[in-house]
């Protein structure tokens, strides 16, 4: 049995995560609230977020999700399924990274939703639907202003009803 399942997610109001296979944004906190959120946990991604990452992030373990059967690389355990994902993870915490279809794979069986709201409309190509609107209750916000040419945001942490 999986332990917490928590979806970690920054999101522009219209709905962007992404841009080109990045964050369509650079956002100094939110990276540093994304390592306190995932360290220690079994981060569970598709095969083009992790591609996204600089490299293998230290003290997480790198879960990646893909249909292709052959794909594999050094330091990362796959698989091909969500249920293939959790079991792998034993009763350690989940931290579901991306990408959007990872995210809809997971949100019906997520405990948790740790959101970075972008509080403005960026342009992308990766959309994810609000996830707020069932099944979630807020249960914290912190809010933060824009800062030179960096878009204001809030961080919302919502737990499922």
């Amino acid at each position: 049995m999986a332990g917490p399942i928590t979806i970690i997610v920054a999101r522009a109001q219209n709905g962007v995560i992404g841009r080109d296979g990045k964050l369509p944004w650079h956002i100094p906190a939110d990276l540093k609230r994304f390592k306190a959120l995932t360290m220690g946990s079994v981060m569970v991604m598709g095969r083009k977020t992790f591609d996204s990452l600089p490299g293998l992030l230290p003290g997480r373990r790198h879960i990646v999700l893909t249909r292709d059967r052959d794909w594999q690389t050094e330091g990362a355990e796959v698989v091909h399924s969500a249920e293939e994902a959790l079991a792998l993870a034993g009763d350690a915490p989940v931290s579901i990274i991306g990408g959007a279809e990872i995210f809809r794979m997971f949100l019906p069986t997520a405990d948790r939703l740790e959101l970075t709201e972008v509080l403005a409309d960026v342009p992308g190509d990766t959309i994810m639907p609000d996830p707020r609107e069932d099944g979630w209750r807020e249960t914290g916000r912190e809010d933060h202003p824009a800062v030179d040419e960096r878009p204001a945001f809030r961080f919302i942490s919502l737990e499922r009803v």
